[in-house]
Order: C-alpha cells, then sequence, then structure tokens
C-alpha cells in the first residue's frame, strides 16, 4: 500500500519502519528535521508538507496532543482535503475525535497499546473503531505493526475513549503499586521481594511486571513515555469525566504525583516516575 506516516517520535518512528520493512511505499513527514533520516535510508520517502504525505491510500498520525494533530490536519498544508484515509494512532481528547469524525475526512481512530520497544518489535496493540470497511482497508498496515487489533464501535472517538480509560488504569497501577512498595520497604520488606510474590501470585499481568520493574529500580530515565505526556493523558481523562459527570477521585492523586514527578525530576521522566511521590512523601530517598 501507498502509506503516508505523520510524526516521527519513539513510537512513529518505530512503527514507520515496520511498514518499510513489510514492504509498503511508505512517505514520511515531521516537524522537527533529521528524525526521517535513518527510515529515508530504509527506503522511505521525505514528504515536504502534511498533504504531500497523504497523497496514497493510507496517512497514519501518531502525534503528541491534541495541538498536534489539529495543525497537521486543519493548518496550512494540512490533510484534512487530501485522498488518503486518515487513521489517527494519537492520544487525543474525545472532543477532538469527534470533530474528526465529522469533517470530510474519511477517518479511522486506532490509537496503540505498548511502549517503544513493543512499537520496534511490531507487536502493539491496535484499538481500532469507525466504518467497518474503512477498518477492513487498514488491515494490512496494522498487520505491520500490532500482534492484535481490537474493534470497538464504528464510532471513532470510542477508541480513543478506551484508550485513555486504558492509560488511567496504568496509572492506577503504578499508584498502586508504588504504595504497597513503600509500605512493604518501612516495614522491612524488599521491594523486589514484594513485586515478586505479587507478580508470581495474584498480579501477573504485563503491566504489573514492566512497571513494577521500573519501580524497583527506579529506573525512570531515559523515559519510555514521559511524564508531561501522561500528565496530558490524564487531563483528557478528566475532560471525558467532566463531560460525561463520572465521578473518578483516584485521577486527583495520579495527576497531582505526575506533576510532583515532573517538578522533582524534570520533563524526560519517565510517567512510571509518579511512584517517587509516593516514597518522598513518606520520607523514603
Amino acid at each position: 500500500m501507498k502509506v503516508g506516516f505523520i510524526g516521527l517520535g519513539q513510537m512513529g518512528s518505530a512503527m514507520a519502519a515496520n511498514l518499510v520493512k513489510a514492504g509498503h511505499a511508505v512517505t514520511v513527514w515531521n516537524r522537527s528535521p533529521g528524525k526521517d533520516d535513518a527510515l529515508v535510508a530504509a527506503g522511505a520517502v521525505l514528504a515536504d508538507t502534511p498533504a504531500a504525505a497523504a497523497q496514497g491510500d493510507v496517512v497514519m498520525t501518531m502525534l503528541a496532543d491534541d495541538r498536534a494533530l489539529e495543525a497537521v490536519v486543519f493548518g496550512e498544508d494540512g490533510i484534512l482535503d487530501c485522498p488518503a484515509l486518515h487513521v489517527s494512532h494519537s492520544t487525543i481528547g474525545v472532543a477532538l475525535a469527534d470533530r474528526l469524525a465529522g469533517e470530510r475526512q474519511r477517518y479511522v481512530a486506532a490509537p496503540v497499546f505498548g511502549r517503544p520497544p513493543a512499537a520496534e518489535a511490531g507487536k502493539l496493540f491496535v484499538v481500532a473503531a469507525g466504518a467497518d470497511d474503512l477498518i477492513d482497508l487498514c488491515e494490512p498496515v496494522f498487520e505491520a505493526i500490532a500482534q492484535r487489533v481490537f474493534r470497538v464501535g464504528t464510532t471513532p472517538s470510542a477508541a480513543n475513549l478506551v484508550k485513555l480509560s486504558g492509560n488511567f488504569m496504568i496509572m492506577a497501577a503504578v499508584e498502586a503499586m508504588a504504595e504497597a512498595m513503600t509500605l512493604a520497604e518501612k516495614g522491612g520488606v524488599d521491594r523486589a521481594t514484594l513485586l515478586e510474590v505479587l507478580t508470581g501470585t495474584l498480579f501477573s499481568a504485563p503491566v504489573y511486571k514492566t512497571y513494577g520493574d521500573m519501580l524497583v529500580a527506579d529506573k525512570f530515565k531515559p523515559a519510555g513515555f514521559a511524564a508531561p505526556l501522561g500528565l496530558k493523558d490524564m487531563n483528557l481523562v478528566d475532560a471525558a469525566a467532566g463531560a460525561s459527570r463520572t465521578p473518578m477521585p483516584l485521577l486527583g492523586i495520579v495527576r497531582d504525583h505526575l506533576r510532583t514527578a515532573i517538578a522533582l525530576e524534570g520533563e524526560d521522566v519517565d510517567w512510571a516516575g509518579a511512584g517517587l511521590a509516593v516514597r518522598r512523601a513518606a520520607g523514603l530517598d
């Protein structure tokens, strides 16, 4: 397929590379120059505008936030009226997803679960929503980046709501583990021992193992997913909760702990660094 890819951060670069490896004709664009060098060397074509990257069958976007996606779609040389089917992998708000679906473009929402190593391995989980025939069209490109595709409805914003709910649950798991590890450590039980017991019994899910290891080792840099992006996502969760009048008291705690992690460690700390706020409040280094 003729595929455009816009947004070449850690995740986007890995996803685009897998599309090239799978034999698709890939055209790339990124706001900041230089991130496309390796992809061009591997066979991708560099576009000079977002619109130029959206002249094929599909254009995939993987951007940091709502503002960046709005600029690519609605801004100068944007993709709004281009022929390619727009597939948005970005974690964005429900309101923007609804706006994109209501515009003149063909649109599929397809946010992903997985950190950069999963993106590099082509083992992401895609959550897709939109018209069935449009998702069918996306199957060849999804096969290059994902181990499984979940279809969650024909309303595109449903996929974004699933993604935001999942990201909230990740942060809730980080918060729960950080509190449990802090309690155990202050009582004389090593964090690694606690994690071994819990992940070897009732808490064997990947989220506990991945983030539990990070919390045990205090390994928050370099960030696989930076805390400011996590804070952005929690603000989007809050907007969705406000719109539907859904109480989410734990959300306020994890947002505050993300803010604390950023204040303590800088913007390049991983969002799992929110666990540092729990340790510091308990008097642990």
